[in-house]
């Protein structure tokens, strides 16, 4: 290892000791971006076969339109490679940078770069750098960037040979992200198909999958007859400014976890419990003391010892309702709703089941988590500071 100073990182592979020489993009690639072809003339320049790559699309392998070689020829659009560097110029991921996966063309609201050094060194550079170029050149993170600003950014570069060394170590870390993610979606994929064949359709009193020794037909009640409601109140956290640790504040949304309280009061204990949305219907299964930061977030615990609550959880999942108005829907619609339930034994069987599953998917997505930071810690390691 040795010592970063400007131009070189803190992290070297052995026998790599020079310094590495900055310079522009403008300098090392050839860069340029594309075109749309005309949108009213859909019939002659679209849905042809060229995949046609916009901002949002320039990590992916499919394209949600296709150009023909007319519409290529009568536009701006440009061809690109599989594995040139692509750069989204405009739009939400403005700044991101990928490989091309796909041979394709491209609109003018990507820039493609190619040139004989390390694709995947350069774009991890960006990458790893990607806040403080749009902190630099798009106040606020609004606006667009430009073939012009990208050209300007000035990289350190090392020789090639310890470029294809940084790439080929950060793309084999990239290979097992991109597996770990695949395993997590294959998992959750299974979960879906299990909910579809565990729970009764639309219609039916009976799941197409039954566990041995179970037969009959389930019994409809509504939720608000098997699950009680606690309001929030009691348990909403006063201060939103947040501590490292402490007791976890929730939302039922992506979120999940919003930070960490350090108050000792109003913190909920009834547990196992339900979270539960008034304004979205997202739900989450908590097992832990917690406190909330909203009061839309009602705590759904059984009424009773004759149901299982991770069943009952998993069967909220698979119910289609749609959220119209902004509203509180718990004690207006979905505590009405009629749903299908067998005895405890099956119920528990089931939960059984579907929290193994749970764990799994759990336990695969801290796997990607932690690959990620590893990969985010090799990026500070192994680029000098921008």
């Amino acid at each position: 290892m040795a010592m970063a100073n400007n131009n070189t990182p803190a992290l070297r592979f052995p026998s790599f000791t020079e310094e590495w020489e900055e310079k522009t993009l403008g300098e090392v690639f050839k860069t340029y971006s594309g075109g749309t072809p005309d949108t009213t003339k859909k019939k002659t320049y679209y849905g042809g076969t060229i995949p046609f790559i916009r901002s949002a699309e320039i990590n992916k392998e499919e394209t949600e339109l296709f150009l023909t070689q007319e519409g290529l020829e009568n536009s701006s659009a440009k061809l690109v490679n599989k594995g040139d560097l692509l750069v989204a110029l405009y739009g939400a991921n403005s700044g991101d940078s990928a490989i091309a996966k796909i041979n394709g063309a491209i609109n003018q609201a990507v820039l493609c770069l190619q040139s004989e050094n390390s694709n995947v060194f350069v774009q991890n550079f960006l990458l790893h750098n990607r806040e403080l170029i749009i902190q630099k050149y798009l106040q606020g993170g609004q606006g667009n960037l430009s073939g012009e600003i990208i050209k300007s950014i000035r990289v350190p570069f090392p020789s090639s040979k310890e470029q294809q060394k940084i790439a080929a170590c950060l793309s084999s870390l990239d290979d097992l992200i991109t597996a770990a993610v695949e395993r997590l979606e294959g998992l959750q994929q299974h979960k879906k198909g299990l909910l579809q064949q565990l729970f009764p359709r639309e219609g039916s009193n009976t799941p197409e999958l039954r566990f041995a020794g179970f037969t009959g037909e389930w019994e409809e009640k509504t939720l608000g007859e098997v699950l009680s409601y606690i309001q929030p109140t009691p348990y909403i956290v006063e201060s939103t400014v947040y501590d490292p640790a402490g007791t976890p504040v929730l939302t039922a949304g992506k979120t999940f976890v919003l930070g960490y309280t350090d108050e000792a009061d109003g913190i909920f204990t009834n547990l196992p419990t339900i979270i539960f949305d008034d304004f979205t219907t997202e739900s989450r299964y908590i097992n832990f003391p917690f406190k909330v930061k909203s009061s839309a977030i009602k705590m759904l615990t059984l009424k009773d010892d004759n149901n299982d609550l991770y069943f009952l959880y998993s069967l909220m999942s698979t119910i289609d309702f749609t959220v119209g108005a902004h509203k509180r829907y718990w004690i207006s619609e979905f505590q009405n709703l009629i749903v299908s339930i067998p005895s405890l034994p099956e119920q528990q069987k089931i939960a059984s089941c579907l929290s193994s599953l749970d764990t799994l998917i759990a336990k695969q997505q801290e796997r990607i988590a932690l690959l990620k930071t590893h990969k985010k810690g090799l990026l500070q390691q192994l680029f000098p500071n921008y």
